[in-house]
């Protein structure tokens, strides 16, 4: 019989928290069966990072309690997101000269290099590394190797990127589970990764491959080729500006215009019909104006025009992509990535946002769906929780955390460096 463990993922998001608790074989790291899974209303967040832990801790506290009613194990290590526009890649290069005699690279000296690679002087005091991403090895002038371990040589540089993080976003997160009452080890995984290690495969990594994940308060994208992370962006626009303009634009409530957007919104400015939606669950006081600025005949009903829902919807999207197409266009692959467009995250429910992509960026794009969890739905939604149980192909770096908040000196586990 297989050994197994159990492993807790918490999606921490703008609108939404979810938990997820699984078996996974210790031996082959594959998810053999849900145990828990939980979603509930967010708070305290803003663009995907924690404004307020002591709110999002009683929202995390809340579905902990949940999953002890129904006696699920608690895991020993936790696995956490972490997101927001202060994510950042940083470029940076390492240099050394080989250690062994025979000049054949060690291990010793691959971590020599890369340990090299993190000694920038970051703008900021205020931040932290969490992983470092190669480019490029260059061993003795002789650039695309794809792994120098083993080969012989005597001078090895190392082209990479450097995922940085406020060490106040991860103090914040931190905190919050601590208020929920988590103590164990805590695993900090940036969610536009989780993301790439539940939907994308080696194979799309290796031709080419751009996976954007719309959220509530953030979109972010990830760009591969080759294998190798060639870009990587969090945006502070998420579909929750959708609903705003929507509210703006019907001069309606917030709850009104997130409902409108769910229940007859597209990404495609089709359509001509008048809707009439039944407003008799919201506060009857409310009077409501069209699209044309005429009053509704009854106070509980709303009129608006279906193409001017789907403009407005259409424009906040096409923002979206603009933002992502820039990301693109930095690394000189627009129309160029044969995996095409992989979309996830709440966002990316809404009708016609496929064909929508694939119009504004000029290549194929799909809906992003998780892959190897059993029982779990096909939801795009879904794609970060279920992420940051999965295993990927490097180990947690242990760092400690003293963020001066009341949590003393914590082990924290983020990302180590993709040393091959």
């Amino acid at each position: 019989m297989a050994k197994t463990q159990a492993v807790m993922g918490i999606d921490i998001g703008t609108n939404t928290i979810k938990i997820l608790t699984a078996k996974k074989d210790v031996e082959t790291g594959k998810i053999v069966e849900v145990l828990f899974l939980r979603t509930i209303e967010s708070a305290g967040v803003q663009k995907g990072r924690v404004k307020s832990p002591q709110e999002t801790g009683k929202k995390i506290a809340e579905l902990v309690s949940a999953m002890e009613k129904q006696k699920v194990p608690r895991a020993r290590e936790i696995y956490v997101s972490i997101n927001g526009n202060k994510l950042e890649l940083i470029s940076t290069k390492g240099l050394i000269n080989v250690s062994q005699a025979g000049g054949k690279i060690s291990q010793e000296d691959i971590e020599r290099i890369y340990q090299g690679a993190k000694a920038v002087n970051l703008q900021s005091t205020n931040k932290e590394i969490l992983s470092t991403f190669p480019k490029e090895w260059i061993l003795d002038g002789e650039r695309e190797i794809k792994d120098p371990l083993g080969l012989r040589g005597t001078r090895l540089e190392l082209d990479a990127f450097l995922l940085s993080v406020l060490s106040s976003d991860t103090e914040s997160v931190m905190e919050a589970i601590n208020q929920g009452g988590i103590d164990s080890e805590v695993i900090l995984v940036p969610t536009i990764l989780a993301d790439t290690r539940s939907v994308l495969d080696s194979s799309k990594k290796e031709l080419g491959v751009a996976l954007v994940s719309i959220g509530a308060g953030a979109s972010s994208v990830a760009i591969f080729e080759e294998g190798n992370l060639l870009n990587l962006a969090v945006f502070p626009v998420g579909s929750t500006n959708i609903t705003n303009d929507i509210a703006i634009g019907f001069k309606t409530e917030i709850e009104i215009a997130e409902k409108i957007k769910k229940e007859y919104g597209s990404c495609l400015k089709n359509g001509t019909k008048k809707i009439e939606m039944d407003l008799s669950p919201f506060s009857e006081e409310k009077i409501q104006i069209d699209p044309n600025n005429k009053k509704a005949k009854n106070k509980n009903v709303i009129v608006f025009s279906e193409k001017e829902l789907n403009k407005i919807i259409e424009a906040r999207v096409c923002e979206i992509f603009d933002l992502i197409d820039k990301e693109i266009k930095k690394v000189s692959k627009q129309g160029l990535l044969p995996g095409g467009i992989v979309l996830v995250g709440g966002g990316a429910k809404l009708p016609g946002i496929v064909e929508l992509a694939k119009k504004e960026f000029n290549l194929p794009c799909r809906i992003g769906y998780v892959k190897n969890v059993p029982g779990i739905e096909k939801d795009c939604s879904f794609s970060t929780v279920c992420g940051l149980i999965m295993d990927d192909t490097e180990e947690p770096l242990e760092v400690e955390v003293s963020n001066g908040i009341g949590l003393g000196k914590k082990i924290m586990k983020i990302f180590k460096d993709f040393i091959p």
